[in-house]
């Protein structure tokens, strides 16, 4: 059994995990953190995690960038290792959190899906094999997402620039540009409307070919079960930095 303090547990994320920790006996929720209080759990919720006096294994972060520091600070406290699966940080959040993992476990994704993480490793051959062909990132998502373009578009290009060992210049607007796509860009695009979960695009198109690699996420439960698989990996694991593609190399 895992026993989970999840952060942002009144957000969608969060209704997901507890539904699936709800129907499994490997998993328990202990104690929930949301700015939002109000909503009944079978378990305490509080506003700050310093608050929180029931033990557990793993905390799990569903909420916003901005509650990263607090949340650190209290799992540095704690001695507890933590999944961080909110984007959107800032150059100095990622510091703290890179700052973080020399004290405790730190898996950070920002996606918890295995077909996402597969999808990289597709696209990162692809920049490779199509060389000279031009790079688009589509990614679209509901209409109650903050943060744009997606954690993921951004782990999708960033991933594919470090294969091509290239400073690649990321395109999000080319309204004032007039001019020719230069080869070195890759364009980023975001889509928001709707209930839409999740989909991604990574678009290869050469002279006589177009290369369409696409994952389309069709409920949140693939990146809750991925976030609560995440927390089971490192409840043990000694303090450094973890992703997505560690726990899949110990499948």
């Amino acid at each position: 059994m895992t026993r989970i303090i999840l952060s942002g547990v009144n957000g969608r994320m969060g209704k997901a995990i507890e539904g699936l920790c709800e129907a499994s006996n490997d998993f328990e929720i202990c104690a929930g953190v949301d700015v939002s209080l109000g909503i009944a759990h079978r378990f305490p919720t509080v506003e700050k995690p310093f608050a929180i006096i029931e033990n557990a294994d793993a905390i799990i972060d569903f909420s916003h960038h901005s509650a990263t520091e607090t949340l650190l600070s209290y799992a540095i406290a704690k001695k507890l290792p933590i999944v961080i699966s909110t984007t959107g940080h800032t150059e100095e959040e990622m510091a703290i959190i890179v700052e973080a993992s020399k004290k405790i476990a730190v898996f950070k994704s920002a996606n918890m899906s295995i077909g996402i993480n597969l999808m990289i490793e597709l696209a990162k051959k692809a920049a490779v094999t199509l060389r000279n062909f031009d790079i688009e990132i589509v990614e679209k998502h509901h209409n109650q997402k903050l943060d744009a373009p997606s954690g993921t578009a951004l782990m999708i290009a960033d991933s594919i620039c470090e294969r091509l060992e290239n400073q690649l210049d990321y395109k999000y607007d080319r309204t004032k540009d007039h001019k020719k796509r230069e080869k070195n860009e890759i364009g980023i695009h975001s889509v928001r409307g709707g209930n839409i979960v999740g989909d991604h695009d990574a678009i290869f198109a050469g002279p006589n070919e177009i290369l369409t690699i696409s994952h389309n996420a069709l409920s949140r439960e693939v990146f809750a079960s991925g976030a609560l698989r995440a927390a089971e990996f490192i409840k043990e694991k000694p303090a450094g930095m973890y992703s997505m593609a560690d726990l899949v190399k110990e499948q």
